[in-house]
């Protein structure tokens, strides 16, 4: 019997398990593949995405000491300069996009599991789930041919695009697949001339897009025709080549190819991310264009702001209902990425040259706006992610944060070992509230945030409510103790 049992040990359910354990709350995690992914898959990192993982065990630092710092994303009218985004605007302590291969990720997140006292047990598939109102029953099967029948409390599917446990609660993954054709290579290049700068080349046959790895490694991306077969076909280096020749920047080479892949874009999502006491997350629960590099930070996102509502209810200390909270929270975000990334899509890939043309001023002219850019630039590092219509909402005092808003990383804030708000306020307003409900809140208060006398923080780092009466606070404690509804 384990509390929870997490299905799926790619970055989704490791992050997942690992806020679980951080939390206190016993959980298995399963994953049907023999090892962890050797390709680079999911190559980014947003500054989102940083700062959470950064409020766990062990921060941040290793992944970013691991990866490669991207500043500026270049777009260009074939090899003419048109327009670029430059991250360092965000308002973050990681003003940048963090260029970290898949394979990277999920080394670093197993060695943080590890330090947790957690393995990721492969080799091991899940082939039946029975949920009921009382827990969950999983049938595994084993690469010696054996099986095992798990109690848990809840079981997560982090399982992927092809997810069981979204087949097995008869979720429908509606959405259709895109008439276009995309190659992959991961290969060596020279003659690049922007450092770690990220490349978007619009050219009128389509679109060619470069990615750092590393000194001299890089992604490439490209749209073709849609072919006759049932799979996208896998490019050679020829093909690759030929594309960075004909859309890219001259003077490039590709060479010594570590990975080569065709894919097709599909996007699709379910409608309810939790089913009794069964969830979904991740590309279990969405998936999308690449473009904008969003899929795997949103699954990982998914996994923290479903973590500490787990952690609350397994305690004792929110009520049944908390749960009931992370589909409206993170379906919305789902909805927001799969829109973002399908215009991005579809505007890199038109093939009209007068629409063409348009496109092209309208970006050079609008990203001329400072506004504009820094707008971009907070929707593609996921810092404008907010909930502004989650059932979790408190009251908020006029002029400053909005409930659900993203608060600000503070500095020296200390990794929990459970899930906790946190009070932003003067020392002597916060006495009686910590102790009122210790167990829900941090006991150390952090300054007050502008525009408020006291604000009440969630663990994942988002504005709960906020006033200058403190019966404000402990009425919305009392809420998620009682309720798990603070509206």
């Amino acid at each position: 019997m384990c509390q929870v049992l997490v299905v799926g040990g790619g970055p989704v359910g490791m992050t997942m398990a690992s806020e679980l354990a951080r939390y206190g709350i016993s959980a298995r995690i399963v994953d049907k593949a023999p090892a962890r992914t050797d390709k680079s898959k999911a190559l980014v990192l947003w500054s989102r995405t940083l700062e959470l993982l950064d409020d766990g065990p062990g921060g941040a630092d290793a992944f970013i000491s691991a990866g490669l710092v991207t500043r500026t994303i270049r777009i260009f009218n074939a090899a003419e300069p048109m327009a670029r985004l430059d991250l360092d605007s965000v308002a973050s302590p990681f003003p940048f996009a963090l260029m970290l291969p898949q394979s990277e990720t999920e080394r670093l997140l197993e060695t943080r599991l590890a330090g947790q006292g957690i393995r990721v047990e492969r080799n091991v598939e899940v082939t039946a789930i029975d949920g009921s109102a009382a827990g969950v029953t999983a049938v595994l099967s084993h690469a010696d041919g054996s099986q095992e029948t798990v109690q848990a409390d809840w079981l997560i599917g982090c399982d992927g695009a092809h997810s069981l446990v979204r087949h097995s609660v008869g979720a429908q993954f509606e959405g259709e697949t895109l008439a276009s054709d995309w190659v992959l290579g991961d290969v060596h290049l020279t003659g690049y001339r922007h450092g770690s700068d990220i490349e978007v080349h619009w050219h009128r046959e389509g679109v060619l897009i470069v990615f750092p790895i590393g000194s001299d490694r890089f992604r490439v991306i490209a749209d073709c025709p849609m072919a006759a077969t049932a799979q996208a076909p896998v490019p050679d280096m020829a093909e690759i080549q030929s594309l960075i020749d004909r859309r890219g920047a001259a003077g490039l080479t590709a060479h010594d190819p570590v990975w080569l892949a065709g894919f097709r874009i599909n996007d699709r999502k379910v409608s309810a991310y939790r089913h009794g006491r069964i969830f979904l997350a991740g590309d279990a629960a969405h998936i999308h264009s690449p473009a904008g590099g969003q899929g795997m930070n949103t699954g990982m996102q998914d996994a923290i702001n479903l973590a500490w509502k787990l952690a609350m209810v397994a305690h004792g200390t929110g009520a049944d209902a908390l749960l009931d909270s992370y589909t409206p929270e993170r379906s919305a975000v789902g909805d927001r990425v799969l829109a973002e990334a399908g215009r991005l899509t579809k505007v890199a890939t038109l093939r009209n040259p007068l629409v063409q043309d348009i496109r092209n001023w309208a970006f050079h002219t609008i990203l001329g706006f400072a506004a504009a850019r820094h707008a971009a630039a907070n929707t593609a590092s996921e810092l404008a992610v907010h909930y502004p219509h989650s059932p979790l909402n408190g009251p908020t005092a006029p002029g400053g944060l909005k409930a659900g808003d993203r608060v600000p990383p503070v500095p020296g804030k200390a990794c929990t070992d459970r899930p906790v708000f946190t009070l932003c306020a003067e020392a002597g307003i916060a006495t009686d509230i910590i102790a009122a409900h210790p167990d829900l809140v941090a006991t150390a208060a952090l300054p007050p945030l502008p525009g408020a006398a006291l604000s009440l923080v969630r663990p994942d780092g988002y504005l709960a409510a906020s006033g200058d009466d403190p019966a404000v606070v402990l009425r919305y404690l009392d809420a998620v103790r009682t309720l798990g509804r603070a509206g």
